[in-house]
Formats: C-alpha cells, structure tokens, sequence
C-alpha cells in the first residue's frame, strides 16, 4: 500500500468513526421481516407463532439510518416454505444487491433438494442458506412432523440435501441445542466441502460443559462460522472460547435490531466483548466476514 492510499484509508476510517459509523463494512446477517399486509402475504396455518408486523419498509429505513451495508434476511417459520414476502423483501432494497436470504424446508423430504434447486434458479445470487432446526430437548426423538422441521440428522435424506445445498453453493444454517453438536459435527465430517453456519453462539448458555465443548470442538472444521448473535454481556467468557476457538476470520454478527437505539448498544456491546480483538479483526465481525462468506 502506497503512503497515499494508506492516508486516503486512515481519513475515511477516522471520519467514519467520527460519524458514529464504524471502520469497515456492516452486515447483519440475522433479520426477520415480517408483512404488515397479511391478507397479500399471509402466515402459514401452522405458524409455530404470530408475529409482530416488521415491513422491509421499515428496516431499510433503519439499515440507511444506521449505515448498514448488507444483511441476510432470515426466512422466518411463521411463512414456513412460502416465498413471497423473501421475493418482495429483495424488489424492496434501496441499494441493489443489499438484500440476500435464506430458506427453510424440510430438510428430510424427499422433494427439498429439488424445491431448493427451484428456488435458487428462480433467485439467482439471492438464495445463501437453508436453515434448519435442531431445538428439541436433549435425548427426544427427532420430529416427523411440525413446523419447526427438527428432523433426523442422521437420516440419509439429510445428507442428500446437505449435499445439494454444497453443489447450488448454499451454506447450511444450523439452529440448535448445543447437546446436537455431536450430531452436527458427524455429517460434517461426511460433507466437509458443505459451509455450516452455526446460529446465536451455538446457543451455549443453555447446554452442559460438555455441550459448550462439543460446540467448540465443531472449529476445527475449516468451514464451521460461528454467528454472533443475542449474546448477554455476562456471555463474554464464553463468548471469548468461542472467538479463541474459530479466530477471527470465521465469526460474523447478527441480529441486532431495527431502531438505531438498539443497533447503537449492540455495537458497544460487540466493542466491550472483542475488546482483547484489534480493531482490523472487529471490522472482520461486524462485516468483513459476512461480505466474503454470502460473496458480496
């Protein structure tokens, strides 16, 4: 880097600072939006809950107030596998490109390999992930049914659609217990070209000792990110094995809100929990990350 770039970066870092904007790009990676106009995109009849209204109107107003580079709408159960409020979400962005997504279907269904294939083709560069949930209590057999599609991870269906997401270039996104860390941790050593996204710290704060190192253990895999999100500042020790354990490079951040008060405090809190981080390796959390892992 010539002096004059490097002066030209330092300027542009210190004025975004100075603006309240810190260095680097801002993604969130974790958003749920939800339709104030139910009759044109109405809840799926078994929505496992009702939510609030939150309009794509209303976060890219927030995300232009705030700077917010990027975010990964995550598409949320109450729509369960209907697309079309995710497609409006995307003809709503004020900046092309700002939005991208992920998608949930039943990851053991015979046809879901195929459904995800569709819905890439008909959303190209849009569709990053398939979401899948493992939230049942520890040791309760897998679901065969409900919304939550908390099936058999080790069902070969499973892998079948593992597989089809690593070949469409789909990372998966794992909701789970830390107790099913082991089980993650199994098809990854199947299928260790897949991205596997591990969703709100690995939820550690609710498992064992043995489940926080179990989740730990799933760094060792090259292609294992751990998302940064809902994390409580009495988390910070935990949340420091975890940035010991996946470094830097494999952590990005996520859900943190959609007014600028609280977007504002989740950044002191991501300063405060990273404060042993240098700054270069901040910028990689709040963003930098996230822009190469979903190839913006």
């Amino acid at each position: 880097m010539t002096r004059r770039s490097l002066l030209t970066s330092l300027s542009a870092a210190l004025a975004a600072k100075a603006a309240g904007h810190p260095p680097g790009p801002i993604v969130d990676t974790h958003v749920h939006l939800f339709a104030a106009d139910q009759k044109r995109f109405p809840l799926a009849p078994n929505a496992p809950y009702k939510p609030e209204p939150l309009p794509v109107e209303t976060y890219v107003a927030f995300a232009k107030a705030a700077g917010i580079d990027h975010a990964v709408i995550v598409h949320p159960e109450p729509y369960q596998d209907d697309y079309r409020y995710l497609e409006y979400c995307f003809s709503q962005e004020h900046v092309r490109g700002f939005f991208k997504g992920t998608c949930l279907f039943d990851p053991i269904a015979r046809d879901t390999p195929d459904r995800i294939a569709a819905l890439v083709g008909m959303n190209p560069g849009r569709i990053v992930a398939l979401r899948i949930h493992q939230t049942r209590k520890p040791g309760l057999p897998p679901l065969s049914s409900g919304p939550l599609k908390d099936r058999d991870m080790r069902a070969p269906e499973m892998k079948a659609t593992w597989k089809r997401c690593q070949q469409l270039g789909l990372a998966i996104q794992m909701h789970f217990h830390p107790f099913y860390a082991t089980q993650i941790a199994e098809l990854v050593e199947q299928l260790p070209e897949v991205t596997v996204i591990l969703d709100h710290l690995g939820r550690v704060a609710e498992g064992t000792p043995a489940d926080f190192a179990n989740v730990l253990k799933l760094a060792k895999y090259p292609k294992v990110v751990m998302k940064y999100s809902t994390a409580k500042a009495d988390m910070k020790p935990m949340v420091r094995k975890i940035y010991d354990a996946f470094g830097p490079n494999r952590l990005i951040w996520g859900a943190f809100g959609h007014d600028l008060a609280t977007y504002q405090k989740e950044l002191e809190l991501l300063d405060g929990m990273f404060d042993y981080a240098n700054e270069d390796d901040r910028r990689k959390i709040r963003g930098g990350n996230a822009t190469r892992l979903y190839r913006w």
